[in-house]
């Protein structure tokens, strides 16, 4: 069994008009968010092992924050995160070591959400920045995540939580 969770980057700044889209930061609420989120998978008992990111700015900066609430687990940066497709996200997921069970996977929309919704029958218009939608897939190895079966676990995203 292996399980994975797609999440999107926090919400990020606009604040800079000149500013490159790869070089964004996150903005208040998305700092706010990031850690936010992070705990709340911490006390759900979900066990990452590992974390995946796009280098964009706005998604290793969650991806740290998820990394500050699993102290120890490795950060890859993975390049093709940044705009990809489905097919680069399943490339990228086939490609992950079988040594992990439990893989967090940071990158974008819009070709985050048209993944998420490949994967099992639950379907969502879209993953709302730090949105969180996890599959267990019942695979030996991560190379057959596409054809293996797939269970929807959870969606959870902040506006979740309104009450803070």
């Amino acid at each position: 069994m292996k399980e994975l969770l797609v999440i999107r980057h926090a919400k990020s700044s606009w604040q800079n008009p000149w500013e490159d889209d790869f070089d964004r930061p996150l903005n208040d609420r998305g700092k706010r968010d990031a850690p936010f989120m992070a705990d709340e998978i911490l006390k759900k008992g979900v066990p990452i092992d590992a974390l995946v990111t796009s280098d964009a700015n706005r998604a290793v900066a969650t991806c740290a924050f998820f990394a500050g609430a699993y102290p120890g687990i490795p950060i890859r940066k993975e390049p093709k995160l940044y705009q990809a497709s489905v097919k680069n996200f399943f490339e990228i997921v086939h490609a992950l070591p079988d040594s992990y069970q439990c893989v967090a996977l940071f990158s974008h929309n819009t070709g985050l959400t048209d993944f998420v919704n490949k994967l099992t029958k639950v379907r969502v218009d879209i993953v709302p920045t730090c949105g969180i939608y996890a599959v267990k897939a019942d695979i030996e190895s991560w190379s057959g995540f596409k054809e293996g079966k797939k269970a929807f676990w959870f969606f959870d995203y902040p506006k979740n939580h309104l009450i803070r």
